[in-house]
């Protein structure tokens, strides 16, 4: 077979897509924060140090959430070092990063910024190196309208309406022996259990996530999310599940075909999630996806312990992996596979926002770009509304090292209110283009068409940089024809390649 046919049908409509699939993530890490949003003195910066041109960035991405302040990093933070008068605040060892922090940016910073960038804070807190009573404590300064000891000193410190922070992380990675205060999965479930048993009879409106396997390859994979579900039933609301990919051994198909892994691990979980609801006669969870991205963390690996053993620098440059073409496909990619399982995944954050592995970068004193990355982020977040359309797919298969042979083509769609269907499509080959012929139910009008691939010019391991912008969407040539109550479209996709089309119903 020499070319792809889809096949999509409107009235088949399932699960809602949550607008919190594209959420977003900033850690004190690296240049993420300091020389990342915040950059007092530069051109574009205003009285509070943000940097304009990157909060523009931030908004045009189209993210609705943003876990903060961690990552690693939570495992060590006293949250009390982020309020109060700027110039009074400790400075700190970040052990989590072998870097120093100035605590210049803390809570109030960040809410106002999250605010202006139109951004819901999901907020982590330290069960590392503190546990259920300083949990209790953040939550009366952030949540509590006022008249107790932690509210009125919140007001005291300019923030006299509470944030209203609904979701919060129940720790980070507890099962990494890299995490500051590693834990059992036993100890760590116990220590959750109770903490969000608190948090609740505070406030029982809080969603509360519990950390899950940091990846599918721990040796506890599994067994550590049954301990946990097992102490947290009935107090938390989702389990956490993070997933970096990246191209390992030349396997460029069987990197382009990185959904099928989000696909398994989905799976796995979502089904130990139901065995413990039944068992313990409760609702199942949803999955947070709260850490997510290309990473190429064998090159982090590469470099880690050069950087634990050096200087402790304020906002060193940290993992800030420069994207190509490919990287964005496979991030569109991943992104195929959450609307996919939008039934399952209840929330996820594109792990980072700026500089660390993020789809925007800057540079201290001059511009901010988009990666290659942003592209496929920004336009899922766009177009993918509504409700979810399980597309069917005949496609030629590609080989790939790590998953035999798959179809060349994967797929997903979107329906929204106003009877617009999206179409979400990866071309995992990497040698020829791909003739493609795209049905929907209806009478359509294509009006978006767009499609991520090399430049001309260039090939698939191009990137953008701080002097050249060259990768970006381009219009995806299309030919319609209307035939007995559908609507055909035909384009060719290049090898490999990213797109997105609309089609909207004739009025």
């Amino acid at each position: 077979m020499s070319s792809g046919r889809i096949e999509v049908d409107p009235r088949e409509a399932g699960a809602p897509i949550s607008r919190r699939l594209f959420g977003t993530f900033v850690e004190h890490m690296g240049r993420s924060v300091y020389d990342g949003i915040y950059e007092p003195g530069h051109p574009t910066a205003g009285p509070d140090g943000f940097r304009e041109d990157v909060l523009e960035l931030v908004r045009e991405l189209g993210g609705t959430l943003c876990r903060y302040p961690g990552g690693n990093f939570v495992s060590g933070y006293r949250w009390e070092d982020g309020v109060g008068p700027v110039d009074e605040r400790p400075v700190r060892r970040d052990p989590a990063w072998h870097s120093i922090e100035t605590n210049r940016v803390g809570l109030h910073e960040f809410a106002d910024w999250a605010e202006r960038a139109g951004l819901e804070i999901v907020e982590a807190v330290n069960l590392g190196t503190r546990g259920i009573e300083e949990a209790g404590d953040l939550l009366e300064y952030a949540n509590h309208p006022g008249g107790t000891e932690l509210s009125e000193r919140r007001r005291r410190n300019g923030r006299d309406e509470p944030f209203g922070i609904r979701v919060w992380c129940l720790g980070n990675e507890m099962d990494g022996p890299w995490q500051i205060g590693h834990k059992t999965a036993e100890e760590y479930g116990r220590l959750a259990a109770e903490t969000g048993r608190l948090m609740k009879l505070c406030d029982p409106r809080l969603e509360l996530v519990v950390a899950g396997s940091s990846n599918r390859a721990m040796p506890t994979y599994g067994e550590w999310e049954r301990t946990v579900l097992r102490h947290t039933a009935g107090i938390a609301d989702h389990l956490s599940l993070h997933l970096y990919v990246e191209e390992i051994d030349g396997d460029a198909t069987g990197f382009l075909a990185s959904g099928i892994e989000l696909d398994a691990f989905v799976d796995d979980i979502g089904s130990i999630v139901d065995e413990v609801a039944d068992e313990t006669g409760t609702t199942p969870l949803g999955l947070s996806i709260d850490e997510w991205n290309v990473w190429y963390n064998s090159r982090w690996n590469a470099q880690s312990d050069a950087v634990a053993a050096g200087e402790w620098l304020h906002a060193p440059r940290l993992i800030e992996d420069e994207y190509s073409v490919t990287d964005a496909i496979v991030l569109g990619a991943l992104l195929v596979a959450m609307v996919r399982n939008a039934d399952r995944i209840s929330m996820a954050n594109l792990a980072q926002l700026v500089n660390v592995i993020a789809p925007i970068r800057t540079e201290p004193g001059g511009p901010a770009w988009r990666q290659t990355t942003y592209f496929p982020f920004q336009l899922t977040s766009r177009f993918a509304r509504g409700r979810v359309v399980p597309p069917q797919v005949t496609a030629p298969s590609v080989v790939t090292a790590k998953y035999g042979d798959v179809a060349a083509l994967d797929c997903v769609a979107s329906v929204d209110d106003d009877g617009a269907v999206s179409v979400f499509v990866v071309h995992r080959g990497i040698e020829e283009a791909l003739p493609v012929e795209l049905t929907v139910a209806g009478d359509l009008d294509v009006e978006t068409a767009l499609v991520l691939a090399a430049p001309d010019g260039g090939d698939r391991h191009t990137t953008n940089t701080v002097d050249a912008q060259t990768v970006e969407p381009v219009e995806l040539v299309t030919a319609r024809a209307a035939e007995d109550g559908s609507t055909t479209v035909r384009f060719s996709l290049p090898a490999p390649s990213w797109a997105v089309l609309t089609l909207r119903p004739r009025s």
